[in-house]
């Protein structure tokens, strides 16, 4: 152990994890790597996991030409000169007022400031990478000295391996992989996310936060269990981890008053104070039983994020501590929600949307009860929003991916499109939104025809449509074939449309018809979900509005 205490307060580490057992670490199969990191083979041996780190990161493809420890040796006296390190002013790319310390010593502190210089005179391309003094601090851990540290983290940043992300280093890949974490918990952590829409303003900025939970907020044991998982597998890891960290906020916390007035605060001071509910091991356990998408499909959504966010026109840090639009209360007025239900409908929404405002398109108020022009002015626009209020105030809609226009796919025939990001759901009485069937229990899949049993004709008819012939060589339908050019068999099959009437459904088994003359509608359901209707079995339309979504930065 004595070859890699320099930086160590050992005071301050917890002496009685380690083992002092003599292992070695000679597996090179990844998926024997994999095991191992999951279990924390290498965690309880600080000189083990010093050379497992070595050999992992040894291991990352690089650029050809990555500063190395010699590179350290030879710069670092001219950047750092005779100042002393422990008040070394931090580049903007970092967060000057999150810089861990992980029971470093006042040697460690200083050295984790000189590396950060270090490297931004090596890495001038980099532009946004708050991560960055978290993973230097960590490994000043498992280094025997600066220059190795410097060399281990600049393999980490040079990593030129088109389908292995490490850490972000520019404004545009932190915000998007914001925006996809967004995504992530809207899919797979809707207690949390409901908490979050209840309880605080701009739910986006929350999530906004969640790279500083793991690279700031989590103790460095935790971090250290992550990371190992981390540096085999890659950042997928890093999701799903903070995923599970928002899980067990709710778990915790659920029914219990906020401790301070903001929810950002209360998350950030639950994952400092983790250990007193839950141990690394339970953390990771939580953290794989997820059943997450694909590592292409999530890098398919992020390139989706990192678009919008360039056609916006944001890359780099905006001066305004919030990028994200809420929907504007002065420009919004609607005769079926509040700026509230609004807000709260956007907080479900794709977050590449998430970024535009809502825009008034269709309304039977002005326009009329035609089916034709609710066509003409929903067409050319991608996505849209329906919203429904019944003459007994009940209210629904659907957030739907696909332009409408798509519907001429089929000529005359009633042909379904649409994809797995399109939802139903209700807001009066009760506040309830129901994902595509699929996507929440993909068990399912197989068992289209148990379903069509218990469900009435245009249940079974979005049924038989919904589920794919072979789910086993595609996506996840919770992609869009228009965002990422990917070929029509990822479709979910979620809308339909003809001169005769509009279908709408598969969520959670709900299915929403509406007559031609836009009157008169019906919903039908079978219990995939709870016994719980998206609206009255047949109703009478007051007022029917379609909403598109208006890109502000950009006129």
């Amino acid at each position: 152990m004595d070859e890699y205490n320099r930086f160590v307060d050992w005071d301050k580490m917890d002496v009685t994890v380690q083992s002092q057992d003599a292992k070695e670490l000679t597996c090179t199969e990844f998926q024997e790597l994999k095991q191992l990191a999951r279990q924390g083979y290498w965690a309880k041996n600080h000189s083990l996991r010093a050379k497992a780190y070595h050999k992992l990161i040894s291991n990352i493809p690089c650029r050809t030409v990555t500063p190395d420890a010699n590179v350290y040796r030879d710069i670092v006296v001219k950047i750092i000169g005779k100042r002393n390190s422990s008040s070394l002013p931090l580049p903007e790319f970092v967060d000057n007022s999150l810089v861990p310390t992980y029971c470093l010593n006042a040697e460690g502190i200083g050295a984790v400031r000189k590396i950060i210089l270090c490297i931004a005179n090596q890495f001038p391309d980099i532009s946004f990478c708050p991560a960055l003094p978290s993973v230097i601090a960590l490994l000043l851990h498992y280094s025997k000295d600066e220059a190795e540290c410097f060399e281990q983290v600049c393999r980490i940043l040079a990593c030129n391996d088109p389908s292995k992300r490490l850490i972000d280093q520019t404004f545009l890949a932190f915000e998007s992989s914001c925006m996809t974490f967004g995504d992530l918990v809207n899919k797979y952590c809707q207690a949390a996310h409901k908490l979050m829409v209840a309880v605080s303003e701009d739910v986006l900025e929350v999530y906004s936060d969640w790279q500083r939970w793991l690279f700031g907020e989590l103790p460095m044991v935790y971090i250290a269990r992550v990371f190992d998982v981390f540096l085999v597998e890659g950042y997928k890891v890093l999701y799903r981890v903070a995923l599970a960290l928002l899980k067990f906020f709710h778990k915790v916390r659920a029914g219990q008053p906020m401790e301070s007035d903001s929810i950002q605060q209360d998350i950030r001071a639950f994952v400092r104070d983790i250990a007193k509910s839950v141990s690394p091991e339970r953390l990771l356990e939580k953290a794989f039983a997820i059943r997450l998408f694909s590592r292409k499909e999530i890098q398919l959504l992020q390139m989706a994020n990192e678009k919008a966010l360039q056609q916006k026109g944001i890359t780099v840090k905006q001066k305004r501590q919030n990028v994200h639009l809420a929907v504007h209360a002065e420009n919004f007025k609607s005769e079926i929600v509040s700026v509230k239900e609004m807000r709260d409908i956007w907080s479900w929404i794709p977050e590449r949307f998430a970024l535009c405002q809502p825009l008034l398109l269709f309304t039977t108020l002005e326009h009329g009860c035609s089916l034709s022009r609710f066509y003409s002015h929903s067409e050319g626009h991608e996505p849209t929003l329906l919203l429904i209020k019944t003459t007994t105030k009940e209210v629904c809609g659907a957030y739907l991916s696909t332009d409408w226009s798509e519907r001429r796919r089929g000529g005359n025939k009633l042909s379904f499109f649409g994809t797995g990001e399109c939802f139903v759901f209700r807001l009066q009485p009760e506040v309830e939104r129901y994902e595509w069937v699929i996507i929440k229990h993909p068990e399912l899949a197989t068992a289209g025809s148990e379903m069509e049993n218990h469900a009435s004709p245009v249940s079974s008819t979005l049924s038989s449509g919904s589920v794919p012939s072979d789910p086993s060589d595609r996506l996840s339908p919770f992609l869009s074939a228009r965002h990422f050019n990917l070929p029509s068999k990822t479709a979910s099959m979620f809308m339909a449309g003809s001169s005769e009437c509009i279908i709408i459904g598969g969520g959670d088994g709900q299915a929403l018809y509406l007559d031609a003359d836009l009157n008169h509608g019906r919903t039908s359901h079978c219990n995939t979900f709870n016994n719980q209707p998206l609206c009255s079995e047949s109703f009478q339309i007051s007022v029917l509005e379609v909403w598109g979504f208006r890109d502000t930065m950009n006129g």
